[in-house]
Parts: structure tokens; sequence; C-alpha cells
């Protein structure tokens, strides 16, 4: 006998309806899945056996086939467990319901019967509401996840219970639906505030500017002069996350499965960190069908690289292109994916092996030839899309015990809110969200230069060699003072300070 029933997958951030076959007929008992499953497909077989069993029903020893069409897509993790079930107890005549095409399962699994949760749930919920009268069936642990969209959904915790809903479904309720704004007006606490950060002046300005621009940054300082507590500090004075921005993260982290079942919405803007000795498939994505890397992760928020040039050379220079485009391709044999990389670039670096040099304090002890062979591990191309380079000097001792209150995050992210109000009316019709996303184009149009700024920016480019994205990278930074400052026009104030942010130039 022959059974349909209806899965899905995600390649990517894509999903994909997914059919499943089931046919079961005489012959020698075997159990065969086709239609290009991996191997955590394939042992499928073994799980589904033992959990229709200690379900209650009968595994038939005959001949199954399983077949997951469309063939041409690679079908990777558990998450067809719970369909593939189905179809056998639907095959055999144990379930009464002969028409399954409005309902989707997916589910992993376990050998006793119960169903666990999968990795993806939320870009397929939001794929299946689109659908037509169709009824999205789900691991119950899933199921705050999925109330976030209005997808019609039942969730269960065990294949008995789903079995029993196909017969029964007026005995169960859907799962409820909840509001993103309900969800994203609660006060969210920092771990890290300015006002925690005693001097430094300059910095906290540079990232002022940062924040309310959308800039990247690089912060250069000897040890322990509070580069990493300032990048940490970052996150706490940015824009609150829009549902729209807030459901996108929750997508990518669905599918890298890293979201909370007790808090399936991220709030908060991602803060990723990871280590200089992480490789590049970490750092940008990777895997047989490639899953979101750390730029893909820091969506929406900030990506954070301690001790910048002690990353791998080929991990530094993969950052280029995420950068410049705002996403990341990923080619593999089985799929080409492409993942959302709009973050932030926080940098940190010493200023030479030691960390020494023009401190003022402590002798620097590398050569110049030391100091600049350990500089160009930061090539020139990636210098050239990081907008802000600033100097953090040491922290004199009279900041350090000074008590005077410090401006909290809070008071920060007020000016940036306004900024960034600004710029979202000035690119209503653009698409951008702030001025770091400019094209050229737009550069030109809104980052008009009063006589005298233009005079000292043709001074200072043809003194310093500035490249034509350094030249552009320093206009939108200039565009940004000019905002924190409701200026409509961008003066020689605002374009002296923006220059005096290429510290590397």
């Amino acid at each position: 006998m022959l059974a349909r029933v209806f899965s899905c997958t995600t390649v990517g951030l894509d999903p994909y309806l997914i059919e499943v076959e089931v046919d079961v007929s005489g012959g020698l008992p075997e159990f065969t899945i086709v239609g290009l499953p991996d191997a955590t497909v394939k042992e499928s077989k073994e799980r589904v056996r033992t959990a229709i069993k200690n379900a209650g029903f009968d595994f038939p020893p005959r001949k199954i086939i399983v077949n997951l069409a469309p063939a041409d897509i690679k079908k990777e993790g558990p998450g067809f467990d719970l369909a593939i079930a189905i179809g056998i107890v639907a095959a055999t005549g144990q379930l009464n319901v002969k028409y399954f095409a409005d309902y989707i399962f997916v589910g992993e699994l376990s050998l006793d019967g119960s169903i666990r949760s999968v990795p993806g749930i939320l870009p397929m919920a939001m794929y299946i509401s689109e659908l037509t009268a169709r009824f999205f069936i789900i691991p119950h642990d899933n199921q705050r996840e999925v109330s976030l969209t209005s997808v019609q959904a039942y969730s269960f915790s065990k294949l008995s219970e789903a079995i029993e809903f196909l017969e029964k479904p007026q005995n169960y309720r859907k799962v409820q639906q909840q509001h993103l704004r309900d969800l994203l007006g609660v006060e969210q606490g920092v771990n890290f505030d300015f006002t925690d950060v005693r001097g430094q002046h300059l910095a906290k300005r540079a990232l002022e500017v940062a924040a309310a621009g959308g800039h990247n940054v690089l912060l250069i300082g000897s040890p322990g002069c509070g580069k990493s507590m300032l990048a940490k500090c970052f996150p706490s004075i940015l824009p609150p996350l829009t549902p729209q921005e807030s459901l996108e993260v929750s997508k990518i982290y669905s599918i890298a499965g890293l979201l909370s079942k007790e808090k399936p919405l991220i709030v908060n803007r991602p803060f990723r960190a990871p280590h200089h000795i992480a490789s590049a498939a970490s750092i940008i994505g990777g895997g047989i069908i490639p899953k979101p890397g750390e730029v893909s992760l820091a969506t929406h928020g900030v990506l954070f690289l301690d001790e910048l040039p002690e990353y791998r050379r080929d991990v530094l220079e993969s950052l280029r292109q995420p950068l410049e485009d705002r996403t990341v391709s990923i080619s593999r044999v089985s799929a080409a994916v492409t993942y959302p990389a709009i973050f932030q670039l926080v940098g940190a670096a010493n200023p030479c092996y030691c960390g020494y040099y023009g401190d003022g304090q402590r002798e620097c002890t590398c050569t110049p030839y030391q100091v600049n062979k350990y500089r160009n591990k930061i090539s020139g191309p990636l210098l050239d899309r990081i907008d802000i380079q600033i100097e953090v000097p040491k922290l004199p001792y009279q900041d350090l015990v000074n008590k005077k209150p410090e401006e909290s995050s809070w008071e920060i992210q007020k000016r940036v809110i306004k900024a960034r109000k600004r710029q979202l009316a000035r690119f209503c019709d653009c698409g951008l969200t702030c001025n770091a996303q400019m094209s050229g184009r737009e550069v030109n149009k809104y980052c008009q230069l009063q006589t005298e700024a233009k005079d000292l920016l043709k001074n200072v480019y043809n003194k310093l060699g500035l490249s034509v994205r350094a030249h552009q990278r320093i206009l939108k930074v200039s565009r940004t003072i000019a905002d924190l400052a409701d200026s409509e026009e961008i003066n020689v104030t605002h374009l002296a300070e923006a220059l005096q942010y290429r510290a590397l130039d």
C-alpha cells in the first residue's frame, strides 16, 4: 500500500516542501530510503522502526521503500523521522486517515516514541504560514518558536499523540500565537555599560559615531588600556532591534540550532567574539550543506575580533566580501547557499608585537621592521573597509581614580537613535537603514561638502594618497557626525573629526 505525507527542510535559509512517499509491499523484509538522504536520514530507519513499536503500533516485516521528493535536494538532519513514521503507520492500515495533504510533519523520534525538537523550525513555519490551509505538526519543544508566526500549528511530545490527533483533531488545540512587539517591548538589561568605563572620551565618541552610522571600527592601543571593555560596551548603545530584524536574526539562530526553547526570539543585538584560532569555515560558514558562520550569527549585531593581527591571514581576507556586500555566499558540491552578513566589525589590536609602540610610559622592544611586519598582518584592502581607526591611549591615573560619574550607555543611545531616525527618513526610498550602507550614488547625493571642507579633503587625499574607498568612507563618517549634530550640511568641523578617525592612514 502507498501513503503520501509531507515534511519540510531548509537549505540555507530557504525552506522546501518535501513529499514523503512510503510504499509497503510483499517480499523479503527490507527498509530503504531514497531521494538523496545524508547519513543522519539513513539512520532514521532504526529510530523509526523502534519508535513505532514502542508507541504501540506494529512495524511490518515487509519490503518498505521511502522516497523523499524532490530527489535533487540534499536531505539532511533527523527532521523527517515523524513524517516517515506517519507514512508507515498509514501505509499499513493502522491509521484511519487517507488524506494527508493538509498536514506537514517535522520532528525527530526517540526510541521510546517521543518527539524531539529539531533546528530550523522558525523559517519553516514562516514559509508554511504562506501556504493555504496547511497545518504544521511539530515537536512540543518547538512550539514557542512556531508561536512567533501566524502558521496553524499543533505540537506533540509523543508519536502516539500525533497519530491520535490525526484521527480526532477536534480534541486538540492549536499553538497560540505570540505578538512580537510584546516580546521586544520587555526591558532588556545590559551586562556592560559605558558608565563603568573611566576616561577614554575620544574612543567613546568614536564608538558613538560608529553606532550612529553603522560603521566598522578598529581600536589600537597597548595591553590593558580598555579596548576589549569598550568593545563589549558597544552593543549597549546600538538602537534596539526592530521586529523584522529580530525575526531575521532568530531565523539564522534557528537554522544553527542556537535558539533557546524558553526564549525563541532574539531580542538583543548579537555580540559574537570568536577566538583568534578560529578557522575560515567557522567565521564564514561551512559544512556539507553550509551552516551559518560567525559573520551570519552577528547579523544586525557586532562581530568582535580581539587581537585582530593574530587571526590567520585567510580568515581576515575572507571578511572582505561580506563587509562590502553584507551577504556571504558559500558553494559546496551538494548546495550553494547565501546567508545575510549585516554586521558591524569591531576589531582590537596592539600597535606591535610587544604592545608598547608609542606608549610613552613603557619602552617598545620591537624593531621598526617588526612593527611594520606586525601591522602588515592587516592588509590594506581590509583596512580600507574599516571606517574608523582610533588609537586608545593608556588611562592616566587621575582618570582612573576620578569619582565623577561617566555618561551612561542609555544617554549615548538616545543620541544614536535620534541620528538613526534622520537616516531612516533620508533613505526611505532607498531601502537603506544607516549611512554605512550608502553606495557611491547615495554618497554623491547626500554627502555634499561646504567649500572649505572640500579644500581640506582634497589636500588630505593628495598628501596621504588615500584610496577611493577610503575617500568614500571618510565622507560617510562625516555624514554621520553631521547627523549627530543635527546638521544638514557637512562642514569642515565634521570632516576634520572624521579625518582624525583614520589613524593608520
